[in-house]
């Protein structure tokens, strides 16, 4: 019997080492991926219920942390959370911007979701390093120059701002090239480079001028600073004075390359 012809045995070949047929899904196939489409659009509804729907994940409690004066009770009303709303809906920003603006005491401020109920506000209080008479209450200034709360009392141990700005000579010249603002920051800047034992022992900042600031110190003694500049210098100038005149009551590092002392 005869073979396949040699046309017959090309044929096949061409048929054999042709492009493979595209399969066609069948019903099995079809089936398993409208399940699928089916399940993730539950869970995916499942989920949007429980954040949004569900009583499940709502606000019920708002905690306080890390306030010094400020108490959790004033916190909590000035960040007016939604209680009752979804945790998922609360606008962590809006409740930071609120915080700062109502409570100008607040230098810092973190806004949490705790999950499944709660929300957590944790502050940094502005500390004062400086206060301002202001009639019969004082005004609290930080290390950033920033005036942030009236009080009645004054916080003890934080030296008092006397803003006596000349009113002639080249004081006053140099006070035209400052407003107020700039003279408090610089005094907060002088007040930040004492050395930790003279601090402790200030009782006034005085500023007349950018470039005459001086420090009234327990004891009746007085340090002539000069302006903010080259505070560590100056500072390092001070101690140095101060350990070599124990029962001096003036010193002068405004120039801190020539300190001078006296004791009258």
């Amino acid at each position: 019997m005869a073979g396949p012809s040699t046309a017959e045995r090309g044929e096949r070949q061409q048929e054999s080492s042709g492009p493979p047929r595209a399969r066609r899904f069948g019903p099995p196939r079809l089936r398993t991926i409208i399940i699928l489409i089916v399940a993730l659009v539950l869970v995916a509804g499942g989920t949007v219920w429980l954040l949004y729907g569900s009583n499940w994940t709502r606000v019920e409690r708002v905690s306080v942390s890390g306030t010094r004066v400020l108490t959790p009770a004033q916190v909590r009303e000035a960040a007016d959370v939604p209680v009752g709303d979804p945790l998922i809906s609360v606008d962590i920003e809006a409740v930071e911007a609120r915080l700062r603006r109502k409570l100008p005491r607040i230098d810092e401020v973190g806004v949490e979701r705790s999950w499944p109920h709660g929300i957590g506000l944790k502050v940094t209080e502005r500390t004062p390093v400086l206060i301002v008479q202001k009639g019969r209450k004082f005004v609290e200034v930080d290390d950033e120059g920033v005036r942030f709360a009236t009080v009645s009392r004054a916080r003890k141990g934080v030296p008092e701002l006397e803003l006596k700005p000349a009113g002639s000579g080249s004081a006053a010249a140099s006070l035209r090239r400052f407003d107020e603002d700039r003279l408090v920051r610089e005094a907060v800047r002088v007040a930040g480079r004492l050395p930790a034992t003279v601090a402790r022992d200030t009782r006034t900042v005085k500023v007349r001028s950018y470039d005459d600031i001086s420090l009234e110190l327990s004891g009746d003694r007085t340090v002539a600073w000069g302006s903010g500049e080259q505070g560590v210098r100056k500072a390092r100038a001070l101690t140095a004075l101060m350990k070599a005149a124990p029962g001096a009551r003036h010193f002068d590092v405004s120039v801190p390359t020539a300190p001078a002392s006296s004791r009258s």
